[in-house]
Parts: C-alpha cells; structure tokens; sequence
C-alpha cells in the first residue's frame, strides 16, 4: 500500500514555504505589542488568535481573566511559570488582546465558546499597564507626555490613568519609596477595569544590585512595593495582574537575579494561582497551527496514520507497545503531519538542554526542517527522526547551536552528509540504499542522543524506538536492524550498550582499537592462534599420543606408541578446493620425518585451516589483540578510561576472537575431526581433501 506524502495532504503556511520567516518572530515581545511594532502574526488581535491554539490551561485562564474584568469572580493574582520558551509570553499577549478589545471578541478565534463558558454576555474594555523587565531600565525614568516616570509604581500608574492615575504615585515616583497599600488600590479603582502584566521583572530586579539606588529605588524599595501591590488587586474586584516568573534558575540571570527571583516567588507566592498554559501533548496543536495553514482533508490524515498503526502491530516485536495502542493512534492524528516520536524526543530530551526553549525552540527548529524538506520534494508519509535533513547546513547549525562543541563533525562523518558513513553505507547495499536505511537510522539515534549526559539516568535510545523513528509502512525493519548493527561496528561516535544506542562527541573505544590493531605483526597473530589452539586440545583428553600445533615435520615423533598424533596445519597451508597446499604438506609431514623417511605414518591424522576463512580468524585475531592491550593498560591504569569505555573494553576483549577459538574453533578452522566413537574397527577421517585410513583397538576407542 502506497501512502500520500504528507507534502500532499499538509500546506505549511507561506513563510514556511518560502523560508521567509524571521527566527526572531517566533520569540513575542510584548512591549512591541504594546507599542504597534510587532509583526502582524502577534499585532494583528484577529491573526493572533487564528494561529494560536487555546490550550486547556489558556483557555481556564482566560475565562478567569474574563471573569475578573466582568466583576464575576476570578483570581485577582496569577503566575505564570513555565520553562523558557514554555509560552509565558504568548499567553500574557492572549490576555492583553482579549482585555484590549481592539478588536470584537466576536471576530477572535475561539473566544466566544470561552466567554459563553464563562457565562460572560459582554466583556468590558480594560486598561492595561505592561512592565516588561527587559525593557524597563532602572537607572533612567520614561518620558510621557512631559512625565517622566522614573519607578515600576510610576510608570504602572501612568499606563493605568494618565497624568491622573500618576499624580496618585508622583511623589512616591520622585523620592523612589514604595507607595502604601492604599494608594494603590486607590490608582487601581480609578483605572478598573484593568489589567497589569509583568513579564521578566526579575531582569529589571537584576539592575537594583545592593548598595545601588538608583531612579527606579532600591532593592529593597522594589520588593515592598510588589508586595503592596499583590494585596491591592485583591481589594478590586474587576483588576487583575498577571505575572510571569521564569521556571530554571538559567532565566534568572546570574547570582543577583536569582536572588531576585527567589525574593519575587516569595511575595507572590503568599496570593497568586500558580498556572502552567501549556501541556506537552498541546504542542502538537500548537506547532501544527502556527507552521500549517492547512493540517489537510481529516480523511486523508486518518489513512495514513491507521496505516502506520496497523504497521506497528503487525510488526509488534520490533516497535514499542506504546505505539501499538489506540491512544498513540489518536496522538498521530493530533500530531499530523509530524509524526509524535519527533515531539518525544524534543519535549523529553531536548528541553533538559540549557538553551532550548522548549514550545518556542521547537517551532524554530521545525519552520528550518520543513521548510527544507518542502524544497527537497520529500515523499515520506511522516515527517519522522529519520527524515530530519541533517545534510542542510541551517538544519545541522540549529541542532549543534544548542549542543556542546564538538557535534559539527560528528554529524558530517557519522550522520548525514556526502561524506558520512552512513550515506556510503547506503550506497554499498541495495537494500540499505532503497530506503536510506543507514541515514535514516543516523539521524534517528542524533534526535535522541543530543541531551547531555548528565541529564539522562538512561543514556541512548532503544532499538524499538530507534526503528519507531525511521520505518515506514511497507519497509521492512529488520533491514533498519541489519544496518544498525552493521553502523555499530563500523562508526566511531557511536555507543551501545544492550538495548540502547548514542553517539557522543567523544570517539569510542573502536577507533583505539583500530589504531593498535594495525600495528600487530603477523607473527604474534600467529603465536596467538597457536596458543590457542593448544588450549583447545590439551587436557585430558587421551585420543591422542601427542598434539602437533604448526610442528616441523622434524619435530613430529616417529615412535612407536598407543594412540594417535594429531597434527595440525599452520593457517599458511590452508586447504581449499583451488589450494591443495594442506595436502601437500601433509603429505610432505607423512613422508619425511626431518632428511629420513618417517616410518610411522598411519599414526599421524592431520587437520587444516578452512582457506575461505583464515583471512578473517587473522582480522579477528588482531581484533582481540588489541583489545587485550587495551584492558591490560586499563588494569595497570596506563590507560584512563570511564567506567562505560572500561566495561566496554572488557566485554570486546572477552567477545572477540580469543573466546570464539576456545569455544568453537570449527567456526575458523574448520576442524574437520569427528568425534571419537566406541565403536571398533576403521575410521575414514575427511582431512579437507587428504584422507587417511587409520585402525584402532577396542580400548583406544573407548577414550
């Protein structure tokens, strides 16, 4: 079954398409707002709320809001708190339209339904004052109609009321001291209905260091003055302030800011309602709404997205049970044309990183992808972790901006690009390369590996979800699992460990490995291969007078003696069917014993090398030799090396082909000899094209 590409069924909104938007659009600033300066998209009260998604917690707030203005109730404080990028802003802009009636609340997307909710018939316009710590300056006042508010209480009051609402708070403003209680209150009944926003106070916080005054007041003038003015909303019944204090302690802006904010938490903390605006399962919505003019034909989405669901559970051992469920079913629907795992690995992996601003970083890191991938002409039926074009260079410098240095290779030799591995991987094997398995695979395991380490008590990404991320419907995954053990052993960033696998910007152990492996002669492979194959057939096993490993027929015995001698061949006088120089040899061996003839000759019974595989027991030899320096060095702390990278080195060393030799030589030498049986009589023993005839007695047998 053939599915429609999402580019069929999906229209990204035109400056999207046409790689026109502005990064800086997709962080509001209200202040802009305020002054008629911001883009359309966020000016205009109507296109705001037809690209906007109301989330269940936007939507109680703004019911609340509404309900406060109409004097029906509603919190007279509330705080926003949401990690940065979380759309604090966002929904301090949804309030300011609503309250602001510039435009009808008829003609506001959404907005009806709300205030029906809210039992509301007619909204009131607000007056509204916005102090915005970013653009508020504490050292200068600001200048209105010959004005000049110099403090937060100064320049609120004259938002509010004019020249009235600031003579209520002029000498306040003048001397830098916090007004009482009740002049507030009094400005706000003045101004009511109305609203307060404050967005970043603790960056204008930041400003008023200890031991500093400065026009706005003091640290401490400040404080006292927000403390005053949380207990006067709550003696107006239709004005309402709403806050927004940053989440993570990185927001905060230094020691001093957080100082800040741990004091601002403090006084709000005594009246505000707590509000978190955005859920991460309505940010598939959200994204959907500001990157898509048009999600597409519900009927068409349906289709694809039942047949991924049927494609999961047909395939139930390679995918994870949670995307076997009729829940994930409805989470594709939502998500569409993005396919959730994308979402997953934003959300709970990218949002633990420093820089990453969580709903907003998400829309800037997907505006760049499907503006890329529109131009590519990209057929898959999702937008999935294995469609991600890496290769794009604004892609790949937007997924490292908010990495640690070092990925920018990482990516080129190991992800995507003309260069990568993966690519090369891809164009090697037809069936990696009809489905860009290897790159799909690459880009995948990057969306779940670009976290730090620390912010996983897990490190790396499941296979089951590693295929999540890169198969579709109609491919085959065990194809996508071929490839990726085939990139295992073959890439150098590229960790696993069981289940789980992550690249790192530090080289594994492979690339070590390499290094000395090619420094091993043949000689010590040789030794090597002699040692253990010895191992193998010493003992107690008494089938044998004597056991010959890579002898010169010199030093074979021609006596006389009760069993057999087993001679086996070095690999340079390996036997194929093209080669008969194990034949040679043996023969050689049978007949000379040194410069005399041998005597003995139906005692010796010989084994020879498999010449199809002695290539690779050398390669593998050399593999286990120099992970055995490896540990060696570990174990004598020549080596420093973390606990994942010493595991590591000691589970290859035991993996490799010392422990195949010993457990199962035939794999590598082809050890044509059968088992000894308690039976009498002749025994023909095929020695890979040389046979020998040998007789033995009843007691010999039996052993």
């Amino acid at each position: 079954m053939s599915l429609a590409p999402w580019r069929t069924i999906a229209k990204p909104h035109e400056d999207v398409l046409k790689g026109t938007f502005q990064q800086a659009e997709f962080a509001a600033d209200i202040t802009q707002v305020v002054n008629g300066k911001a883009p359309g998209a966020y000016q205009d009260a109507a296109q705001f709320f037809a690209r906007t998604f109301i989330t269940e917690g936007m939507r109680l707030l703004l019911m609340s809001i509404a309900r406060r203005l109409a004097g029906l109730g509603g919190d007279p404080v509330i705080q926003l708190q949401t990690a940065f990028g979380g759309g604090k802003t966002h929904t301090m802009l949804a309030v300011y339209h609503l309250a602001s009636r510039q435009v009808a609340a008829s003609e506001l997307a959404g907005i009806p339904p709300l205030l029906d909710d809210a039992g509301i018939t007619a909204l009131p316009q607000a007056r509204i004052a916005v102090l915005d710590g970013i653009n508020l300056s504490a050292a200068q006042g600001k200048t209105h109609d010959g004005i000049t508010a110099r403090t937060l209480w100064g320049k609120m009051a004259w938002q509010l009321a004019g020249g009235e609402g600031y003579q209520l708070v002029a000498a306040d403003d003048v001397a830098g001291t916090a007004p009482a209680k009740d002049t507030l209150i009094a400005l706000l009944q003045k101004a009511a209905p109305c609203v307060v926003l404050i967005d970043e106070l603790q960056k204008f916080f930041a400003e008023l260091q200890d031991g500093k005054t400065l026009a706005a007041g003091t640290f401490e003038a400040n404080l006292k003055f927000v403390q005053a003015l949380t207990e006067a909303f709550k003696a107006v019944p239709n004005a309402v302030l709403l806050a927004s204090l940053p989440e993570s302690d990185t927001e905060a802006g230094g020691d001093f800011g957080q100082k800040a904010l741990t004091a601002l938490e403090k006084h709000f903390a005594r009246v505000e309602s707590v509000w978190k605006p955005v859920a991460t399962e309505e940010a598939f919505e959200i994204v959907r709404r500001r990157l898509f003019a048009d999600s597409g034909d519900k009927e068409a989405i349906t289709k694809v997205c039942r047949a991924f669901y049927a494609f999961y559970r047909e395939y139930s051992n390679d995918f994870p049970p949670d995307a076997q469920s009729a829940e994930y079913l409805e989470r594709m629907r939502r998500a569409y044309p993005v396919h959730p795992e994308i979402f997953d690995r934003l959300y709970e992996d990218w949002t633990t990183l420093d820089k990453f601003q969580r709903t907003r970083g998400i829309l800037q890191y997907m505006a760049i992808i499907i503006h890329r991938l529109w131009n590519d002409n990209n057929q898959d039926a999702l937008i999935m972790p294995g469609s991600l074009p890496l290769v794009d260079s604004n892609v790949r410098d937007k997924s490292i901006h908010y990495l640690p240095t070092g990925w920018q290779a990482v990516l080129e030799k190991e992800v995507d690009g003309a260069r990568s591995t993966p690519q090369e991987l891809d164009g090697q094997d037809t069936r990696f390369g009809s489905v860009q398995a290897a790159q799909r695979v690459m880009r995948t395991i990057f969306l779940g590996s670009a976290p730090e380490v620390a912010a996983q008590n897990i490190r790396g990404i499941q296979r089951e979800r590693i295929l999540l991320g890169s198969v579709q419907p109609d491919e085959n995954p065990g194809i996508f699992s071929d490839v990726l053990g085939r990139l295992r052993d073959r890439l150098h960033y590229l960790y696993a460990d069981n289940d789980r696998y992550w690249l790192d910007t530090r080289p594994n152990l492979r690339r070590e490995m390499e290094n000395r492996r090619s420094s091993i002669s043949t000689d010590t492979v040789i030794n090597t291969i002699r040692q253990q194959l010895e191992s193998v057939l010493g003992g107690s096993n008494r089938c044998f007078e004597g056991r010959h490993v890579f002898t010169p027929a010199a030093d074979i015995s021609d006596e006389y003696g009760r069993g057999l001698r087993l001679v086996v061949l070095p690999p340079s006088e390996a036997y194929t069917r093209q080669n008969q120089a194990a034949c040679k040899e043996a023969e050689q061996i049978l007949h000379h014993h040194g410069n005399q003839p041998r005597q003995k000759r139906n005692r010796l019974l010989f084994l020879a090398a498999d010449g199809e595989m002695t290539a690779r027991l050398y390669e593998e030899c050399k593999t286990y030799l120099a992970w055995q320096q490896i540990v060696s060095e570990l174990d004598h702390k020549k080596l420093n090396l973390d606990t994942y990278q010493a595991d590591q080195a000691r589970s290859n060393k035991e993996g490799e082909c010392g422990v195949c030799i010993q457990t199962n030589p035939a794999q590598h030498l082809s050890l044509v000899i059968k088992s000894v049986t308690r039976e009498c009589g002749e025994n023909r023993i095929n020695l890979g094209g040389c046979c020998h005839y040998y007789r033995r007695a009843q007691s010999d047998a039996g052993n």
